[in-house]
């Protein structure tokens, strides 16, 4: 008989761009696998990404996340150059590449990575079609986001 895991929701998720969903309408969202080397992969493990200030590169047929930081442990091989911002390609299905090309070429939109997290034994990069926001539009998401506080708080009240 075999037990299975507990899996505790988000422990999964190595890192989020909370920023992206501040800066961009996100109109669409594919997951993409990432191709690494060994030592990005420990140093996934360990917790040590920063995605917040990367994009996708889309170019010859192929999706690159550009910007990404993954810092390298001090126990790494020393025979191994590690390069922290090297750009790493994303796999994805000839349509959704297809598709991505589409919008992005025609429409005006840009691609995002939205989180970086484990699925299985592979790390899977959660990416966004968006589409940028005024600061109007920045301001009426803030206003929304303060009414849903304090509609809470009321009904936490009055309930009472």
């Amino acid at each position: 008989m075999t037990k299975k895991k507990a899996h505790k929701p988000g422990s999964a998720t190595i890192a989020q761009n909370k920023r992206a969903r501040h800066e961009y309408f996100i109109e669409q969202e594919y997951e993409a696998g990432l191709s690494l080397q060994g030592w990005e992969v420990k140093s996934l493990r360990a917790g040590k990404a920063n995605i917040s200030d990367s994009y996708v590169v889309l170019k010859d047929g192929e999706a690159y996340l550009f910007g990404a930081t993954f810092q390298p442990l001090t126990v790494a091989s020393s025979h191994v150059v590690c390069e922290p911002m090297r750009t790493r390609k994303l796999l994805l299905n000839q349509r959704e590449l297809a598709t991505l090309f589409g919008r992005v070429n025609r429409d005006g939109y840009t691609v995002v990575a939205l989180s970086l997290y484990w699925k299985n034994a592979w790390v899977k990069v959660k990416i966004g079609v968006a589409k940028g926001k005024k600061e109007f539009d920045k301001r009426t998401d803030i206003k929304d986001r303060e009414w849903q506080v304090s509609k809470e708080r009321i009904m936490k009240h009055a309930n009472r």
